[in-house]
């Protein structure tokens, strides 16, 4: 949850900033689609804000879905190794159905929303050396999914 992930953050003293689909998505990204070139760009365009966000040193947790490793790897390049960890948050497409706390998944099973990732558009699930940090929220609470994060951000 972004209040919880800034409150962390703000109780550390760190100076934080969120990138996720509503504030990017709404704004930035507005003219992008759900084609793999739109997913490319979008990709792209946020590592961009990322890396100039983490350059004034902002810890910048960003929430997208990249459904290929090879976004993945781009998005790592752009913002540069050192500033960038890598986490796979886990749930199966029938455990965020049931959260779908914006009725998302609803409108999917509705014939709504195409080219949905995990649905209509495949996902490459990371190898675990492909990732800095895996959070399995089958099995962790939110609280204990933050903590195996920072537990991973602090060398950093």
């Amino acid at each position: 949850s972004r209040r919880r992930w800034i409150t962390g953050c703000t109780r550390r003293g760190r100076l934080t900033a969120v990138l996720d689909w509503d504030n990017i998505r709404t704004g930035l990204n507005q003219n992008l689609g759900f084609s793999d070139e739109d997913r490319t760009e979008n990709i792209r365009r946020i590592a961009e804000v990322a890396k100039l966000m983490a350059s004034n040193g902002l810890i910048t947790l960003v929430s997208f879905i990249t459904p290929r490793q090879a976004l993945r790897d781009a998005a790592r390049a752009i913002v540069g190794v050192d500033d960038f960890l890598g986490v796979y948050v886990h749930a199966s497409f029938e455990t965020c159905a049931k959260r779908d706390p914006k009725g998302l998944y609803a409108k999917v099973a509705a014939g709504q929303v195409k080219q949905f990732t995990g649905r209509d558009s495949g996902f490459e699930v990371p190898a675990a050396s492909a990732v800095d940090v895996m959070v399995d929220t089958e099995q962790l609470d939110i609280a204990a999914g933050v903590e195996q994060v920072w537990r991973a951000l602090a060398p950093k």
